[in-house]
């Protein structure tokens, strides 16, 4: 008697799932009219996080209710989400899943915290074109 093969299907890497991630959320905050929308791929430069998506949005509301919105494509794709922060205020939402930090801002807030000049040594991901 011999016994049946498991067949099991490829684990996907994990950067390119967190990469892949990354992008859905920032097609989520343009169809959002969310504005200069970046991700930093920090996975070989730090612990941090594998990336950072960070985007401006319109009002105090609306970037309020991106966040949440990706905080429920978080549950849809099976990415856990850490945590969230600043949604009571709405000029800088973070949304934490672990590999894919998302930091949504006002514009005066990105100017002041320049995360991009912060991380400067890591790569952007054209999100456009990677998903």
């Amino acid at each position: 008697m011999t016994t049946p093969k498991k067949t099991t299907e490829p684990k996907q890497d994990p950067l390119l799932a967190s990469r892949q991630f990354a992008c859905k959320l920032a097609q989520l905050a343009h169809d959002r009219h969310c504005t200069d929308i970046t991700i930093l791929e920090l996975a070989q430069i730090s612990p941090v996080a594998k990336h950072f998506l960070i985007a401006t949005g319109t009002s105090e509301q609306q970037i309020r209710s991106v966040g949440n919105e990706m905080a429920t494509l978080g549950k849809q794709e099976n990415f856990q989400m850490f945590g969230k922060a600043g949604i009571q205020q709405g000029r800088w939402v973070v949304v934490d899943f672990v590999d894919v930090v998302v930091h949504l801002f006002e514009n005066e807030y990105r100017r002041f915290y320049d995360l991009e000049m912060l991380w400067g040594d890591a790569p952007t991901i054209d999100w456009q074109n990677n998903q």
